[in-house]
């Protein structure tokens, strides 16, 4: 099994503030249509297929991959991304909180498997140490932080 976890401030000194409302109307944004935050090309396609009162289901193409997610949201709180269809299967969650000095963090954790691959064998290996790299989800986070300032300040969150 695959078990990642990352975290970073919200607000950094230097950068424009978000509140809140705003960090999760990226998430809110982000969850509904990946391409809008990853690199160019990278999300090929990102569609809301169905929706509810509790979650709604994506499907996207990243990195050539096809993907099936259900996705919760915990309205400025939490997003869960269970995996339903795709490479991965299990959970990728991304949590705002307020640390112990009231500081805004935005954390990041996964608890996935890869299907039909040998549980911690090498593929997993390889995941897990992707993850937890300079270029894993501690680079997502920050990415995903910078194009919510960059909408902000455009108009469009």
């Amino acid at each position: 099994m695959i078990y990642s976890t990352a975290t970073v401030p919200v607000n950094p000194e230097g950068e424009i503030r978000l509140t809140r409302a705003q960090a999760w109307a990226g998430l809110d944004l982000k969850a509904r249509d990946a391409r809008l935050f990853l690199p160019p090309g990278l999300c090929t396609r990102c569609d809301v297929v169905e929706e509810s009162a509790t979650h709604f289901v994506r499907e996207a193409t990243i990195g050539g991959a096809d993907l099936r997610e259900i996705v919760v949201l915990e309205h400025e709180r939490k997003v869960t991304f269970f995996q339903a269809a795709g490479l991965r299967e299990g959970a990728i969650v991304n949590e705002l909180y307020e640390d112990e000095a009231g500081g805004l963090q935005l954390r990041f954790y996964c608890y996935l498997g890869l299907r039909g691959k040998e549980p911690n064998g090498p593929e997993e290996q390889a995941e897990q140490t992707q993850f937890d790299s300079e270029n894993g989800y501690k680079a997502a986070l920050l990415s995903t932080l910078n194009r919510t300032r960059e909408l902000l300040v455009e108009g469009k969150l």
